[in-house]
């Protein structure tokens, strides 16, 4: 429960709609669908590193 207080609602928000991009992904590649998979599979490490992005313009690092 700590380490969900420390990691905080929006980022916690954001780890669990990667998980369920990736689970996606993970199905449509297993039932035959590899061309969608592959292009679900990229939203995900693509949204991770928006929100670095975004924390690091927040946060003033250069």
């Amino acid at each position: 429960m700590n380490f969900i207080k420390k990691l905080g609602p929006l980022n916690l928000f954001m780890l669990v709609i990667c998980a369920l991009i990736i689970g996606v992904s993970e199905y449509l590649f297993l039932r035959g669908d590899q061309l969608h998979a592959i292009f679900i599979g990229l939203w995900a490490p693509t949204l991770l590193g928006l929100v670095i992005f975004i924390k690091q313009i927040l946060n003033g690092s250069q």
